[in-house]
């Protein structure tokens, strides 16, 4: 492994990861870096749990999005296993699936995918888990020490951007919703000559009674004056 070679390549593609401008655009680039710079992987992608549902963000690879719905379907498998909060292994690597015993149902579905071998990272930060990076080699034995420690250094790096761009697409929604949320209230204020108290609590009266969103009542405001 040229690991002089290597660092170069992780410190470009941090810079790239940063420059993404969407969460999403954070994730192709880091699933795409897998591909390119662990030694042996042919394909990527990361899971993520919501609730007890599997949900497979941007795969290289349709391979990536089929073994990790056979995960949910079973309810076992070394992706589904490296993304739960309670896992304590941050890495699991499979040699060779054809003699892989410790997901005895999803191992042969998995072979008939043509996966030979795996390699699955947890992506964590100091105040949360965020995931796994998952990476699928059409050839067993293909995943070396090398490719651990190359695919660990990587899930390192992706999970800090991963998270930062999580924070600043979370920040960008807060604040496009509290202008949206004013712009609803000053029309109701100037419709019906409501304090901002006042117009503030029709909004939260129509949040409740519908059923929906805050935003979404502001949003229809804003479009077409309906509390409905």
């Amino acid at each position: 492994m040229d690991w002089a070679g290597f660092a170069l390549q992780m410190a470009s593609m941090s810079r790239e990861l940063l420059a993404q401008e969407t969460v999403d655009g954070t994730l192709e680039r880091i699933t795409a870096s897998a591909t390119e710079l662990v030694e042996g992987c042919d394909a990527a992608g990361v899971l993520v749990l919501r609730g007890k549902r599997v949900e497979t963000l941007a795969p290289t690879d349709k391979v990536a999005v089929v073994s990790d719905r056979l995960q949910d379907e079973l309810g076992e498998g070394p992706c589904f296993d490296a993304a739960l909060p309670s896992n304590s292994e941050r890495v699991l690597r499979i040699r060779d699936l054809a003699s892989e015993q410790r997901w005895p149902a999803y191992t042969p579905q998995a072979r008939k995918l043509g996966v030979g071998s795996m390699m699955g990272f947890l992506l964590f930060t100091e105040d949360e888990n965020l995931g796994a990076l998952n990476l699928y080699s059409r050839t067993p034995g293909a995943f070396t020490q090398d490719s651990e420690t190359a695919g660990w250094l990587l899930a390192s790096h992706a999970a800090v951007a991963y998270s930062n761009a999580r924070t600043q697409a979370q920040m960008e929604k807060a604040v496009a919703t509290r202008h949206l949320i004013g712009e609803a209230m000053g029309i109701l204020m100037g419709r019906h000559h409501l304090t901002d108290d006042q117009a503030f609590d029709v909004l939260r009266r129509s949040s409740q009674e519908n059923n929906i969103k805050l935003r979404e009542v502001a949003r229809r405001i804003c479009e077409d004056g309906s509390l409905t």
